[in-house]
């Protein structure tokens, strides 16, 4: 599954928008990513974007707190995801951004209700998973657990005191 993005949004405006596009699991993936971007830059915006993704189950402080420590001093990690984005180019994605998200090759093993897939970076030696819930009453997707994207992954060369 494959999501294209012509520019990570800048404003909550810009991401509601962008949002606005579809609601297909793949693209709940590539707007979480934005949101992390978008939170990065304002708290404020880039939480009621996550809380969007989220749907009933909004944001509660930890979250937030959780959110600004993963992603302290790396900003680069939201990008980090998408097409042509290298620890050697300081994680700086192909315009326009393109996100391949990867079936779960074990699909038996999730419950019925969510879905779990998953995203490469080559800042990581293999996939990170997402899971997803379906609110069975409208047939949206909605993030659950995405503990995994926001785990350490190489930090950009520029930075790397032994690179």
């Amino acid at each position: 599954m494959q999501v294209t993005i012509q520019k990570i949004p800048e404003s909550l405006q810009e991401f509601e928008a962008l949002a606005a596009a579809g609601k297909q699991p793949e693209r709940i993936c590539a707007l979480f990513l934005c949101a992390l971007a978008l939170f990065d830059k304002d708290k404020d915006a880039g939480t009621a974007a996550m809380n969007r993704l989220r749907g009933p189950k909004p944001m509660t402080p930890y979250d937030t707190q959780f959110l600004g420590d993963r992603l302290r001093g790396k900003a680069y990690l939201p990008l980090a995801y998408f097409e042509g984005a290298t620890p050697e180019n300081g994680y700086k994605p192909r315009v326009p951004y393109v996100l391949n998200v990867s079936e779960d090759p074990r699909p038996q093993d999730v419950e019925p209700g969510y879905l779990r897939v998953f995203l490469k970076t080559t800042g990581a030696d293999s996939a990170r998973p997402m899971k997803l819930r379906k609110k069975e009453s409208t047939g949206e997707w909605f993030l659950w657990e995405y503990s995994s994207i926001l785990s350490g992954i190489r930090i950009p060369a520029a930075e790397d005191p032994w690179a």
